[in-house]
């Protein structure tokens, strides 16, 4: 309790939670445990037996959510995030932290791979780490074994981005009985361009309409946002404006050639793909051992991949297997993969899963699975405030409550003895409001404690 309540409301080492939060905090009082409890040796001891209980912890979640908020498991988001460490291998035999590809964008430092099921409403249901070289279309087999092997053999719809599935997991998927909506690669759109061109247009919303494309067993579903569309194309437009301003500073600086292309890749790094929409033409580089010059380069735009990119921004193609299901609803299903997005976004920034301090396997396993159960907490008041206080977030609430003090008030009486009040702040109005919203009480003002004669005049000697 303490170590998941440490990680979600103010994360930290565990040392620092043994040498100074514990003692600042009301934990103590509030489970009525002295400061042994928060022993550096008990904090690791604990993390230690952690990772023996996390299947039960799984099954036991998901009753949970079903009680507590109706939860259903029909859909499911599957996706997969990375986060890094500052040590450096060698690693251990077998050690799951493995250079591979980043996705917090930090190449230098070695990785481990987290996968994360949660329902649309947000609700974890598993997750598992995976060495840091996994491939993503590796671990699908895996997350579909884990479930049927937890929570039974049933028909349920997988949501998921493109690069998770192959047509081998697909064809499984469908061998097993299950649904699927997974995004498509952007070349799977070239080769179907043509077919979808002939195709009408459907309104399924307001400002999205989409094409259906039968073929073999699936279900292609083109869909086109306006909104999205227009968000995309300023995005866009702003990173070429800004390239191409940065090209002509380039050009008119006439850098060495080796200074060219570092700018270059600075120039590249920063505006990420739309870099393609510029064709360069760079100078002849120097001869081995021949002294830098200054040179010149021209640079064009590509217009072909511009009308192409133009074509295909604000644009979606969806496969599925669930052909008599409304596209909107389709449409729908598909935009719920933010909700993994934003756990690992909470995940990351408010529990603070980095840095990790801890240098053996299993006990970075542990710390992940602290932040997991801490996700779960946030991810519970955060439906709690989305039903009772919908302006709040979770930091907000918590921010709001941390104002809520316990001190301990100490009376000396006539006869060397001491008599010690625990007693917590009265909540200000807004507070007040929000206990109340939540169906939350304070607890009981503790009654007074009175020291055994001489324990104060001995406690000022010491």
């Amino acid at each position: 309790m303490v170590l998941t309540a440490y990680r979600w409301i103010d994360p930290g080492s565990e040392w620092r939670l043994h040498r100074e939060w514990y003692v600042r905090s009301a934990m103590g009082d509030l489970l009525n445990e002295g400061v042994e409890l928060a022993a550096k040796d008990n904090l690791y001891r604990c993390l230690d037996k952690l990772l023996g209980h996390k299947d039960a912890l799984f099954v036991f979640l998901k009753d949970r959510w079903r009680d507590l908020f109706g939860v259903k498991f029909e859909v499911l988001l599957y996706d997969l995030t990375s986060t890094y460490f500052e040590s450096d291998p060698p690693f251990p035999p077998g050690d799951k932290r493995r250079f591979g590809y980043s996705r917090d964008h930090r190449p230098d430092c070695v990785p481990v791979v987290i996968a994360l099921i949660v329902t649309p409403e947000g609700f974890p249901l598993t997750y598992e780490v995976m060495a840091g070289n996994t491939l993503d279309k590796t671990t699908l087999p895996i997350f579909m074994e884990k479930i049927e092997r937890l929570y039974g053999k049933a028909q349920r719809v997988w949501v998921m981005d493109r690069g998770i599935p192959t047509e081998a997991h697909l064809q499984e998927m469908r061998r097993r009985g299950a649904c699927y909506l997974v995004g498509t690669p952007k070349g799977r759109l070239t080769k179907l361009e043509q077919a979808l061109a002939v195709r009408p247009w459907k309104e399924v919303r307001e400002q999205v309409q989409v094409k259906l494309l039968p073929q073999d067993d699936d279900l292609y579903v083109f869909v086109e946002s306006r909104m999205r569309i227009g968000k995309e194309r300023s995005m866009r437009r702003r990173k070429l404006k800004w390239l191409w301003r940065r090209l002509n500073q380039l050009q008119s600086q006439r850098p060495t050639y080796e200074r060219l292309l570092m700018q270059l890749g600075a120039a590249k790094r920063e505006v990420g793909r739309v870099f393609r929409l510029v064709n360069l033409i760079l100078p002849e580089a120097p001869p081995k051992g021949q002294r830098s010059r200054r040179v010149d380069f021209g640079f064009t735009l590509a217009r072909a991949r511009l009308r192409r990119t133009r074509r295909r921004e604000g644009r979606y193609l969806l496969r599925t297997n669930l052909t008599s299901t409304d596209p909107a609803q389709l449409w729908q299903f598909y935009l719920q993969l933010v909700e993994v997005e934003a756990a690992f976004r909470d995940i990351k920034s408010d529990l603070s899963i980095r840095p990790i301090f801890h240098q053996r396997e299993e006990r970075i396993e542990a710390h992940i699975f602290v932040s997991f159960l801490a996700y779960c907490v946030h991810v519970s008041l955060k439906h709690q405030l989305k039903m009772h206080a919908p302006g709040l977030t979770v930091r907000q609430a918590l921010e709001k409550f941390a104002a809520i003090q316990l001190l301990d008030v100490h009376f000396p009486t006539t006869d060397g003895r001491e008599l010690i009040f625990t007693r917590h702040t009265e909540p200000e109005k807004d507070q007040q409001l929000l206990l109340t919203k939540l169906g939350w009480e304070l607890p009981p003002q503790s009654p007074p404690r009175i020291t055994a004669a001489g324990a104060m005049h001995d406690g000022m000697q010491k």
